[in-house]
């Protein structure tokens, strides 16, 4: 790989980076936001519900327009108003305090529309720059980065936290304006196609790609959704039960719940080699990952103490690494580039879908028992590993890279 396009991977890499802060950084401090505000464990759940489902919600439509106008007319924008966002949230905390809890919401949903606009449109343009084998290791590496924020943002939170709370919604500005000048002096975008599709032309070309396509896309779909609904639903119960029941705050807890995320970060680096080298297996990386997944749930129910929980959250860790970097190479395959944004649009939204309704769900049948939240989140993982392997057709979402090669 050039020296070029090794710089682009790293601008590229810094931009899930950021996106994963906007959840995973607020969910070690949700007893501390939750304390501040005076607001119960489901109303702080909203703060990434909203975040997400706003951000599922914008995709679409901001995939049409970076295939119709280009990528980085999209990108940056999006990294402005997903710093806006934050900005808007912490003015809010500041100056209003426990009256501010709806317009901080408010300003949660601004960003979530600015995040919308940034990991599913990196993917879109490294699958327009990178061919062949290299797409799968510039996808790892980004899967890689969006795993290290996982694991760096229980840090950063707690560093940021230790401030005043009201910080972290400050930081996501702090970071975005430099991420947003390194794409636009630093990122070559390939020229594009200077005929424009009617936008029901455009939809009906994906249309015709989901007729083509639909049972294995929807299927992959299906695998994303789940391990980031499990993934969220998990970190933000581990959160709270660290907190509550063995005493673990500030910095120390956020490297106790770095340690686990930082196997799924390795995993899904390895991985993304692997699968560079085979050319092929990537049904069966998500299936496995989610079968691992399986197993880690099945079990954390029945364990007590910190380093056991660890050992289960690692193994979920290693799991969903398996995963995600084998679906975003299908699903970057899955189009040519002017249809390339639509499609992993809808991608980049049922990643959003699952870590918006995480939280929520397993607060709520946490209320039944931890057990019933476990074995419920252990049933959905089987289930979807197992359409994964028996429906989930690799050669025909692969079909487009093999045309391009």
């Amino acid at each position: 790989m050039e020296k070029r396009y090794k710089v682009m991977v790293g601008v590229f890499a810094s931009v899930p980076f950021l996106m994963v802060l906007g959840n995973s950084m607020l969910i070690p401090e949700f007893p501390k936001i939750k304390s501040a505000l005076n607001i119960n464990q489901f109303q702080v759940g909203l703060m990434i519900t909203l975040f997400s489902a706003a951000a599922g919600l914008s995709i679409p439509f901001l995939g049409y327009l970076s295939d119709r106008y280009g990528r980085k007319v999209i990108l940056i924008p999006s990294l402005i108003i997903y710093g806006l966002g934050g900005v808007v949230s912490g003015i809010t905390a500041v100056t209003l305090g426990k009256k501010g809890y709806y317009l901080i919401l408010l300003g949660r949903i601004i960003q979530g529309i600015g995040a919308a606009g940034t990991y599913p449109i990196v993917i879109a343009l490294v699958g327009d720059i990178f061919q062949s084998e290299e797409r799968s290791t510039a996808l790892g590496i980004i899967e890689s980065a969006n795993g290290l924020g996982k694991v760096l943002s229980p840090l950063l939170g707690a560093a940021v936290a230790l401030i005043v709370w009201h910080a972290l919604f400050f930081s996501y500005a702090f970071l975005a304006i430099p991420i947003a000048l390194a794409v636009y002096f630093l990122v070559q975008e390939p020229k594009r196609s200077k005929k424009k599709e009617s936008l029901m032309t455009y939809l009906t070309q994906i249309k015709s790609i989901f007729q083509e396509k639909g049972k294995s896309l929807f299927f992959s779909l299906l695998a994303g959704i789940t391990v980031l609904f499990i993934l969220f639903g998990v970190l933000s119960f581990i959160s709270d039960l660290f907190e509550t029941k063995y005493k673990v705050v500030g910095l120390k807890k956020g490297l106790i719940l770095a340690l686990p995320i930082l196997f799924m970060s390795i995993s899904s680096y390895l991985s993304g080699i692997y699968l560079e080298k085979k050319g092929q297996y990537f049904k069966h990386a998500m299936a496995l990952g989610l079968f691992i997944a399986t197993i880690a749930l099945t079990i954390l129910p029945f364990l007590e103490g910190l380093i056991l929980y660890l050992i289960a959250m690692a193994i979920l860790g290693v799991g969903n690494g398996l995963v995600l970097p084998a679906l975003n190479t299908l699903v970057t395959s899955t189009a040519a580039s002017t249809h390339r944004g639509g499609i992993t649009s809808i991608y980049g939204s049922s990643r959003f879908l699952g870590v918006a309704f995480g939280p929520p769900t397993f607060s709520l049948l946490n209320q039944i028992s931890t057990t019933v939240m476990f074995i419920t989140a252990a049933v959905i993982a089987l289930t979807v590993s197992l359409l994964t392997f028996f429906l989930v057709n690799e050669d025909d979402l692969l079909g487009n890279q093999q045309k391009e090669n």
